[in-house]
């Protein structure tokens, strides 16, 4: 794949979507899992996508479940869980595998664009790609960041 744009994925619904339905979006990719340490970072995510949706933001959630299996079996059981819980109205996608021989072609990407502390491969849940309005990948922060604290990183882009 040359360009994010290029890349499809399956809706919650299986439904195979382009990410090219996001063009010109800053957007906030991230590896989620709902059983996780880290999981009550869905309601700082949540904000972001209220706060800066209108201009232009969307963050892009993408259940995982290879970590320590903190993921439910079932997305029906995934998106209520978010929407009870934390309020997401953000897209939740089919979960995907982030690594590995599997790894789908979206994390291959992203991983291939911005390395991390150790390496290219996403080490945990909570991985987060920040992604210009041209497609490129321009940040990429580790699952202990809060998402709060990336609000200064989207507001250059918009």
């Amino acid at each position: 794949m040359s360009t994010l744009y290029e890349i499809k994925v399956n809706k919650a619904s299986k439904e195979s979507i382009s990410l090219d339905a996001y063009r010109d979006k800053v957007l906030l990719i991230v590896n989620t899992a709902s059983k996780c340490g880290f999981t009550p970072q869905f309601k700082e995510l949540q904000e972001l996508q209220e706060r800066y949706h209108a201009q232009g933001f969307e963050v892009l959630g993408f259940p995982c479940d290879q970590f320590a299996n903190q993921e439910f079996a079932e997305i029906e059981e995934t998106l209520q869980h978010c929407q009870l819980n934390y309020g997401v109205s953000f897209p939740m996608f089919a979960k995907l595998d982030v690594k590995g021989d599997n790894a789908s072609p979206l994390f291959k990407h992203l991983t291939s664009e911005k390395k991390g502390l150790l390496g290219s491969e996403v080490k945990w849940n909570f991985t987060k790609f920040l992604v210009d309005r041209q497609g490129k990948v321009v940040h990429r922060f580790a699952p202990q960041t809060n998402p709060s604290t990336i609000a200064q990183h989207i507001e250059k882009l918009l």
